[in-house]
């Protein structure tokens, strides 16, 4: 059987907020079509919740660094 774990990509980890998304969609693509056996089905989605955690941990690092401009126009991280 082919190893198609390649096709997303997770081996070296995403490179990127924008990397991690976009090879979520790989993986929620494999899942939707089912066309692999349980065992890859099962390979493909742990690589699909590693790629969510490491987008949330992206996602809250970036929210983190936001700015928030307050009335008196002085800068404030959230």
């Amino acid at each position: 059987m082919e190893d198609r774990n390649k096709t997303t990509g997770t081996e070296n980890g995403p490179e990127n907020l924008e990397d991690a998304l976009r090879r979520l969609d790989a993986v929620l693509d494999r899942l939707e079509n089912a066309e692999d056996d349980l065992e890859t089905s099962f390979s493909v989605y742990e690589e699909g919740v590693k790629l969510v955690k490491y987008a949330n941990e992206q996602i809250d690092r970036i929210e983190k660094k936001c700015l928030v401009i307050d009335e008196d126009g002085g800068l404030h991280e959230l």
